[in-house]
């Protein structure tokens, strides 16, 4: 309704045309794994850097309903994982929104990335699944402000594999899994992810985010 009354113009410099124009729209897939990491979290990948367009992107798109701009997200995302995954089949699993966070919003940020992301890869031709199996267990407190080891406590032991239609999530011996992530910031959510996945007897490859907060470590 909002893009049908005004004009469209990009969240990144406002020039008028698109929602994220060409210009701002710079994905640059790189290995961005928080420094310090918790125990367990993989490798993390992201196509950029929380800030500048990327940032108002994410979230125009998560918090203010600007769903249109899932398409290029979504884009971002799936040359990021392909990049980080050249070769070979693997099963993409999406961290979950917790179901008040659902509600409020109207929908489910990172469930329909990783949905289009996968539909983008596997018009490539790449041999990719996607499993939506990730559940909450237990209520977590709001992240925004907690300390790294805040985090990590906050986020412990609370999410589980459900095994859709009682169907196991991939065995060691499958394909690997790749996390997938809106944003990166301390890694204590795709580490809690990653627990949750080897627990359920599969094998956690990468993870993969639209973007990584910039840390005051350095970022390798």
């Amino acid at each position: 309704m909002l893009d049908l009354l005004l004009p469209v113009r990009c969240v990144g410099c406002a020039v008028r045309g698109s929602l994220l124009c060409e210009a701002c729209l710079v994905v640059a897939p790189a290995d961005r794994t928080p420094v310090p990491s918790p125990s367990g979290l993989p490798v993390c990948w992201s196509a950029a850097l929380y800030e500048g367009a990327a940032r108002q992107a994410i979230l125009h798109y998560k918090e203010r309903g600007r769903t249109a701009l899932a398409a290029p997200l979504a884009q971002a995302l799936a040359f990021t994982i392909a990049t980080a995954v050249p070769q070979g089949a693997f099963v993409v699993v999406p961290v979950p929104s917790a179901r008040r966070a659902v509600r409020a919003r109207g929908h489910d940020p990172v469930g329909r990335l990783a949905a289009l992301a996968v539909r983008h890869l596997a018009g490539l031709g790449r041999a990719v699944t996607l499993r939506a199996d990730l559940r909450q267990s237990r209520r977590v407190a709001d992240q925004a402000g907690l300390s790294a080891a805040q985090r990590a406590a906050n986020l412990a032991s609370s999410l589980r594999v459900a095994q859709a239609g009682g169907v196991p999530l991939s065995g060691r011996s499958g394909p690997p899994v790749v996390l997938v992530d809106d944003v990166v910031t301390t890694g204590a959510t795709l580490a809690e992810a990653a627990r949750a996945v080897r627990r359920a007897g599969a094998t956690v490859g990468v993870a993969v985010t639209v973007a990584a907060t910039r840390r005051k470590s350095v970022i390798h």
